[in-house]
């Protein structure tokens, strides 16, 4: 089961897997740690790996909702991984045969659209940052968008006013290239915003494979 986890977990890094078992999502290992701190829950070990005590923690599904809320509401991205095959069909490989669980939802702070999770009273803006070429010299452009309403925004920024007109829309999740987020020159930005920020492959905001998608 944990070979299981490790291989699930390794496929999305950056967000808190939670795993199901039975009637709870369980987290483990640093997973465990920053949601027990996170949700004021109780922090447990469950086996050994490489010699280690595995730290664990668990929450009902049946109250998973209340507690994903708290962890988008501090800028967690939770994947959640359900079981995907019957138990039965398990045991026809054998009697210690793991059922088969995979990723059926990711939850991040801009791609919320369950109502209960949501304000409404206040937009939930995922933006995206990328860079303009072509001109006289590199600008760079934000789009953001409220997948819950279809607000949809563009607008042209520069290095001086980057953080002010991030900080201006208030998005809940900000997406951008590898590239720009390991910028030295950019780096002030990003610790300011925090978890807000997440980095991601460069060739995403590809111009041309992005026409293609769109």
């Amino acid at each position: 089961m944990m070979e299981q986890y490790i291989e699930i977990k390794a496929n999305n890094p950056d967000s808190l897997l939670f795993y199901r078992m039975g009637d709870f999502y369980e987290l483990f290992f640093e997973d465990a740690v920053d949601a027990s701190r996170a949700l004021g829950i109780t922090l447990t070990k469950r086996g050994q790996h490489m010699g280690q005590e595995i730290p664990m923690c668990g929450v009902p599904v049946h109250a998973a909702d209340d507690y994903l809320q708290k962890l988008i509401s501090l800028g967690f991205r939770v994947a959640v991984c359900e079981q995907v095959e019957d138990p039965a069909e398990a045991k026809k490989r054998g009697s210690k045969s793991v059922v088969r669980r995979d990723v059926v939802r990711l939850v991040t702070p801009g791609t919320l659209t369950e109502e209960k999770l949501l304000s409404p009273s206040e937009s939930n803006y995922l933006m995206a940052l990328s860079r303009i070429r072509g001109g006289a010299s590199p600008q760079l452009a934000l789009a953001w968008i409220d997948i819950s309403t279809g607000v949809f925004q563009l607008a042209e920024t520069e290095e001086a006013r980057l953080l002010a007109d991030i900080l201006r829309i208030e998005p809940r999740e900000l997406i951008v290239p590898d590239s720009i987020f390991f910028d030295p020159e950019l780096k002030p930005v990003f610790d300011v915003l925090g978890r807000v920020a997440v980095p991601q492959p460069a060739v995403l905001f590809d111009s041309a494979t992005a026409e293609n998608r769109l």
